[in-house]
């Protein structure tokens, strides 16, 4: 699954450069709300988003995580209310109009792709199952495989945010990350979290989950 899913990241981000150069820009910083607009789709050039609604009783939903290449926007989830796009880094992106949708097809079919991964994530049990298949999708997505220690989320999470994800408490995704660590399968580094499993072993363990 997240091998396929970097693939066509790459192949569209390869794709939609020289595009991606002729289109208006802007930037936002960490924890700014990207504006919901019906006609425009954003197209991240650098950093991070997470998009989420949320509840009648204000409880968070996170709809997805999105870098490099993705495409967002409103347009793509309209039937959501309501709807937000938050910044998790600095974030540059490039403002798509209607009339050249289509020629970044590739983007759009990545979106629908890493919609449904994370969808059939959030629905794994147990919820130790479900935290570790996560992590393995972040790595994929944000990994770093240049240290010594194993792969890098090079993405600042809070255990809070993870919840958010994946429909449980902050409590029990402390829990278990603390697990983790005391198993050797995680390790943490500046607020951040390293996988210490090889990444043929990751990458092995997590399609023998599909």
């Amino acid at each position: 699954m997240y091998s396929t899913s970097s693939t066509s990241n790459s192949s569209a981000v390869s794709n939609s450069s020289a595009f991606s150069e002729q289109l208006p820009q802007q930037i936002f910083a960490r924890r700014e709300v990207i504006p919901p607009q019906n006609d425009v789709l954003w197209r991240i050039e650098h950093g991070a988003v997470r998009t989420l609604t949320w509840s009648e009783d204000g409880t968070f939903i996170t709809l997805g995580y999105w870098g490099l290449g993705d495409v967002i926007g409103y347009p793509l989830s309209s039937r959501v209310k309501p709807y937000q796009i938050e910044c998790l880094t600095g974030v540059e992106v490039s403002i798509v109009p209607p009339h050249l949708w289509h020629q970044d097809i590739n983007a759009l079919l990545s979106h629908i792709q890493q919609a449904e991964d994370l969808l059939s994530i959030v629905h794994r049990k147990p919820i130790s199952l479900r935290l570790w298949q996560f992590l393995v999708w972040l790595s994929e997505k944000f990994g770093r495989d240049d240290i010594d220690k194993g792969k890098l989320i090079d993405l600042n999470v809070t255990h809070q945010d993870i919840a958010e994800v994946l429909n449980t408490t902050r409590v029990t995704v402390t829990r278990l990350l603390q697990q983790l660590e005391e198993e050797g399968t995680v390790l943490r580094h500046k607020r951040r979290i390293i996988l210490r499993l090889p990444n043929k072993l990751i990458k092995n363990y997590s399609s023998a989950l599909y």
